[in-house]
């Protein structure tokens, strides 16, 4: 699809993957930022873009407008050492002089104070961009305002700082705030308290492999890059705190050494988690290691997977006619959004423009592109700290993601809410599919039926995950809930384990504790009719008959309506379940019914022989354990242990 304004030719010499460089970035920046600014309110203080409003309402919706449209200008400006062609701070110094205005009688661009998160919380996701843009852009914007207007934005600002944030990421909006007035010689003991606040929280969340959890919980997902890993590590690198730089530039080259698997080859990072509105703003972090250095990657390869994302949507319908982005992943998609998304929601995208902030010598520009890691082999990740299993396969560019660790159910909240997430509570999920919509038949998902009520999956344990040669494996177990009548069925449990072995994924699913008549119905990908995708699926054990074809008239993300294969099954007491999935761009492999030899499963465990090559599969229970031997002429000799 054509992009609404003018980009410059394509260069293929330095950039043989996407023919970007950070022309092409300026130019975009440039771009989304001359249409936003065509909603502004007089005053510059809000930007009223079109769209469903929030549930914060029409004025929070005006300021996120503003905050998150300046976070772009900031990168932009300060990028380029001050250089301001369009006079965007201009816009944006005016804009903060009316917004930090006392309102009063005839206002109406005033902004909304910051208070608790229970009461009035967007403002205080805003303030973040507002104090990170006011730091970028202070030589420029910040030292030239009136000292009132200074004294009154600093006032605003510290409503974050004396107000309660959401127990998540949100603690990273007043420490973000506080590095700000703390940049500008206005620190305190509050500023301090805040900082010091969320680094001991952030202590706590991290899990280990370069992954935090998004609060106390277990929520693994996009916010690791755009979030958690963001604002310490560049603020850190603004401040020229090395003490800070070093433990969580380290975490956060540990986070990219499996987070780059996660981009297909066209450019598409996973469809995964909330908030996915903000689209391109998942190659933040990768940007960000290679400004800082905390990076595994080169400068090439980190070029080509942030060009690659930008490029990605911009190619496939995110802009509006006018330039906007819209609330969706391509096009509008409201099974996508969450309820506290807006018009000017999905400008968090903006982080991704923390990768102007390296100047056109850097090395991220002046490199030539290389292959992003999914386009230069097959390769199974396994990341214990999360849960999850990577798989991605070098044929057809795609990149899925096997689900046996996030959830985000918070530890206080009640394991029986029965709500389908489908942004978590799948088993699986990929850079070319999304989830089908919550009162779809749900894709990826193995759900028990007891009296007419299907089980959703919500709180995800762990059991672990390991890897070998070309081949992994992740587990979990949950308690199916249930909608409509008792929560829960007393004892029943469901212990999962998912096998990577190059295209295929080998789904093995114990059911204990299942009353008399339940069944288990299991389904595969959802994919559109007019997508170039084969989605298998076939049963090795404990199913009745070959898969059906069922429909998601909702679709997903990527396609208006959505069919996937499922198969039933019987369950009561304990029983074992074991299929074959597959998602793949033609040419496909082979039927899944020839890629093994042989399958023998009890409540004990399970075997599985493999076509190519005759590998055997073990998937041990009482405690799940999973290796694999190898096969040959020479017998069977053991490739990995878990």
């Amino acid at each position: 699809m054509s992009i609404p304004f003018e980009l410059p030719a394509e260069d293929r010499a330095s950039s043989p993957y996407t023919g970007w460089t950070r022309a092409h970035w300026e130019a975009v920046a440039d771009g989304l930022l001359t249409a936003a600014w065509r909603w502004s309110t007089p005053g510059c203080a809000l930007l009223d873009l079109p769209g469903r409003p929030s549930r914060s309402g029409v004025r929070s919706d005006g300021l996120e407008g503003y905050a998150r449209t300046f976070l772009a200008a900031a990168f932009r400006v300060a990028g380029a050492g001050g250089d301001d062609p369009h006079g965007f701070l201009d816009r944006y110094a005016r804009g903060l002089a009316s917004g930090t205005r006392t309102p009063g009688r005839d206002d109406t661009e005033s902004w909304p104070l910051i208070l608790d998160h229970d009461v009035q919380g967007q403002p205080m996701v805003e303030s973040a961009s507002v104090a990170l843009g006011l730091r970028l852009t202070a030589p420029w914007l910040w030292k030239n305002l009136d000292a009132g207007v200074q004294d009154r934005a600093e006032e605003w600002l510290r409503g974050a700082l004396r107000h309660v944030p959401a127990p998540n990421n949100w603690y990273l909006f007043p420490y973000t705030v506080a590095g700000f007035l703390e940049s500008v010689g206005r620190g305190d003991a509050e500023t301090a308290a805040a900082r010091e606040r969320a680094t001991e929280l952030m202590e706590g969340w991290y899990r280990g492999d370069g992954w935090y959890a998004d609060g106390d919980g277990r929520a693994f997902d996009h916010y690791n890059g755009w979030a958690l890993h963001l604002y310490p590590v560049l603020d850190a690198h603004l401040r020229g705190d090395t003490g800070i730089a070093v433990r969580h530039g380290e975490r956060l080259r540990a986070h990219l050494d499996g987070f780059a698997l996660m981009f297909g080859a066209d450019g598409a990072p996973l469809h995964f988690g909330r908030s996915l509105t903000y689209r391109f703003a998942a190659s933040a972090a990768v940007s960000l290691g290679a400004l800082t250095g905390h990076t595994p990657l080169t400068p090439g390869a980190s070029r080509r997977l942030a060009s690659g994302s930008l490029r990605h949507f911009l190619d496939r319908g995110a802009l509006t006619g006018d330039g906007l982005l819209g609330l969706g992943w391509y096009g509008p998609h409201e099974a996508t959004l969450q309820p506290y998304s807006g018009p000017a929601s999905p400008y968090w995208a903006s982080k991704a423009f923390v990768s102007l902030l390296a100047p056109a010598g850097h090395p991220l520009w002046t490199a030539t592109e290389e292959p992003a890691p999914v386009e230069e082999a097959d390769r199974v990740l396994a990341l214990p700290a999360p849960g999850l299993l990577v798989q991605a396969t070098r044929a057809d560019g795609i990149v899925r993601l096997h689900n046996h660790g996030s959830d985000h159910v918070r530890p206080h909240e009640g394991e029986s809410a029965a709500e389908d997430d489908p942004h978590y509570g799948r088993q699986a999920y990929s850079t070319r599919t999304g989830p089908t919509a919550s009162d779809n038949v749900a894709d990826n998902h193995l759900s028990v039926e007891v009296n007419g009520r299907r089980s959703v999956r919500r709180r995800i344990r762990p059991l672990g995950a390991g890897q070998g040669d070309g081949w992994g494996w992740a587990a979990s177990w949950h308690r199916p809930v249930f909608a409509g009548g008792p929560p829960m069925v007393p004892g029943l449990r469901v212990e999962s384990v998912t096998v990577a072995h190059g295209p295929y994924e080998l789904r093995v699913h114990r059911v204990a504790g299942a009353p008399a008549g339940a069944r288990v119905t299991h389904t595969g990908w959802a994919t559109g009719p007019e997508e170039s995708l084969v989605s298998a699926l076939h049963g090795l054990h404990g199913w009745e008959a070959g898969p059906e074809t069922v429909r998601a008239p909702r679709g997903t993300a990527y396609t208006p309506w959505a069919r996937m294969p499922r198969l039933s099954g019987a369950a009561g007491g304990t029983t074992v379940h074991v299929c074959l999935a597959a998602l793949t761009a033609a040419p496909g492999p082979g039927p899944l019914a020839e890629a093994v030899t042989e399958v023998t499963a009890d409540d004990t465990g399970v075997d599985v022989v493999w076509a190519d090559g005759g590998a055997r599969t073990r998937v041990s229970f009482d405690p799940v354990r999973v290796t694999q031997v190898a096969g040959g002429p020479d017998g069977e000799t053991p490739t990995k242990s878990s």
